[in-house]
């Protein structure tokens, strides 16, 4: 059982190694060269005007909500997927009741009008 996992291992043990590797030559390679212009705040190249705490549309917020709620239903599904013909009836019927759930909130962000980008 170890055999199997030996190449997963390898990998993170190898990825791990590009990744520190990268870090470290970037590390040796770069300039130190630190002004004003370099550690001053940089918007888009304008310059930043007022504080950092600004009141924004709460529809961007529950549009970001939403969209994470949906991408972790895809997250479940797809395992579920997967393997449905091994889980059985009773695995069908939890899933059905999770994606009724699912539906449900949206239906009730739809009908708030959560989900028009105007």
């Amino acid at each position: 059982m170890i055999n199997e996992y030996l190449a997963v291992f390898i990998f993170l043990v190898i990825a791990l190694g590009f990744t520190v590797a990268g870090l470290v030559t970037a590390f040796l390679v770069r300039r130190s060269n630190p002004n004003y212009e370099k550690e001053s705040t940089y918007e888009c190249g304008e310059e930043p005007v007022g504080g950092a705490w600004v009141q924004f549309n709460m529809r961007y917020y529950f549009f970001a909500i939403l969209f994470v709620i949906f991408d972790v239903e895809i997250i479940f599904l797809y395992p579920w997927a997967v393997v449905f013909k091994e889980l059985g009836l009773f695995a069908f019927i939890e899933m059905t009741f999770f994606l009724g759930v699912l539906l449900l909130g949206f239906a009730y962000a739809w009908k708030k009008g959560y989900l028009q980008w105007e």
